[in-house]
């Protein structure tokens, strides 16, 4: 359905878009001299879910918008991407994690080192990337999978529910989406799974979109910036791909 061309471009610039407005809103909370400074865990989740759909929507054209290795993954199990281009997407989107998180960097140099200059440093890899409030493997682990199902498996189900759209998404092609308003609805299941289920371990629920930003976490000249926590790294990592895959084989399962 989508060039290799269309696939790199619209998965750079699409999960570029993600990774700057949700990053973005870890920074704007979590930063001194900001003025969303402690504005709180509702305020992250409505921003990352908005992150999804500025993303996907600018991607969807050109790529289907999947911005997720761990989405690419469980379609391509449900049968619905080409095995043959699974690397290709996963390589763009981790591309575009990493732009996005510089420019979050960017946007916000200014407050990274008033924070250095005024005694006020503080970690700051929770603006990049996720970290579980209770460190337990095992647990954390199970919480990604868990989360990732309750992301992949229902944008597999959306996939199918072409008549309940407005239109297709811009140039036409839907592509896991279906049609234009599950990218919204896909947008709102973001925000209820940051609400619902993102306490223990922050919901990563995508490999790119934590270990992209962590690698500029460890890279990025930030004052005093402590810790990128390369131990945790894998279980955002393979906690989203077991459940993509899981969720796949539930979609097959049931059609």
């Amino acid at each position: 359905m989508y060039s290799n061309g269309d696939i790199v471009v619209g998965e750079v610039i699409g999960t570029a878009i993600l990774i700057l407005f949700g990053a973005g809103v870890c920074a704007a909370v979590t930063l001194h001299y900001s003025k969303a400074k402690n504005a709180g865990w509702v305020v992250i989740a409505f921003g990352w879910g908005m992150a999804v759909l500025a993303g996907a929507y600018t991607a969807a054209p050109l790529s289907g918008g999947h911005l997720n290795p761990a989405v690419t993954l469980g379609s391509a199990v449900a049968g619905g991407t080409e095995w043959s281009k699974v690397p290709l997407y996963i390589l763009a989107q981790m591309v575009g994690a990493v732009i996005g998180a510089v420019l979050a960097w960017a946007l916000y140099y200014a407050q990274f080192a008033a924070n250095a200059e005024q005694g006020k440093a503080q970690p700051t890899l929770g603006i990049f990337s996720t970290a579980p409030e209770i460190r337990k493997s095992a647990a954390n682990l199970v919480t990604e999978i868990i989360a990732t199902i309750g992301l992949v498996l229902p944008l597999l189900f959306f996939g199918q529910n072409k008549g309940i759209g407005i239109g297709p998404v811009p140039g036409g092609q839907a592509g896991i989406y279906g049609s234009g308003i599950n990218v919204l609805l896909v947008a709102l299941l973001v925000v209820g799974i940051g609400l619902s289920l993102g306490g223990p371990t922050g919901y990563a629920i995508n490999p790119a979109r934590d270990l992209g930003p962590r690698l500029v976490h460890a890279l990025l000249p930030i004052p005093n910036k402590g810790s990128s926590d390369w131990s945790y790294s894998w279980i955002p990592v393979a906690g989203p791909l077991i459940g993509a895959v899981l969720s796949g084989l539930v979609y097959n399962a049931a059609f």
